[in-house]
């Protein structure tokens, strides 16, 4: 068992204050990637950690000890995502310019990663949900395969294949956008 499970194990709110210390900026690249948009990638973050945190209060010890911590927040992460893309295709969207809720502020490393190249922000936007999700969570979020096909509810021969089609139309998707 590590220092963290120990953690959550022994003091639920010190535990989970240090998962997200450990684990935030990992949530939040991958979440910026799942939705392009710096506030709505905070939102996603924040309501994953929430609901992780949740969950957590029903565990025991013993199912505590047992997860991969990262490989099993990003599956609340992405489960999280599914849940609000579904939310929004029932409900319309609201007239108006979006009111920023906080000062503007310097960048963070993703979201300079996402400016740096929005060539690849938009080849990723562009790729299905599945293929897009799968590559995020490989090469974004640093999953090992096993971990990605959790996170999917897939198969690993699956989670492998969708990586794969996923990097080839990312490849197809720039070349055709670089000048020959």
């Amino acid at each position: 068992m590590t220092d963290l499970h120990a953690a959550l194990v022994e003091d639920l709110d010190t535990g989970f204050a240090c998962l997200v210390r450990t684990h935030e900026r990992l949530l939040l690249g991958t979440a910026l990637r799942l939705t392009s948009h710096r506030a709505a990638a905070e939102d996603l973050a924040a309501e994953a950690f929430l609901r992780a945190f949740r969950a957590l209060r029903d565990y025991d010890a013993a199912r505590i000890e047992a997860l991969d911590l990262r490989a099993w927040l990003v599956t609340v992460l992405l489960n999280e995502h599914r849940n609000q893309i579904r939310t929004a295709t029932r409900r319309p969207a609201t007239a108006g310019a979006p009111v920023p809720d906080r000062a503007a502020r310097d960048p963070g490393p993703e979201e300079l990663a996402a400016r740096a190249d929005p060539a690849l922000a938009d080849a990723l936007a562009a790729l299905p949900a599945v293929q897009r999700d799968a590559v995020v969570l490989r090469h974004v979020a640093d999953l090992d395969v096993p971990a990605v096909a959790a996170a999917l509810g897939v198969a690993e021969g699956t989670a492998r294949s969708h990586v794969s089609r996923g990097l080839a139309r990312l490849r197809t998707l720039l070349a055709d956008r670089t000048p020959s």
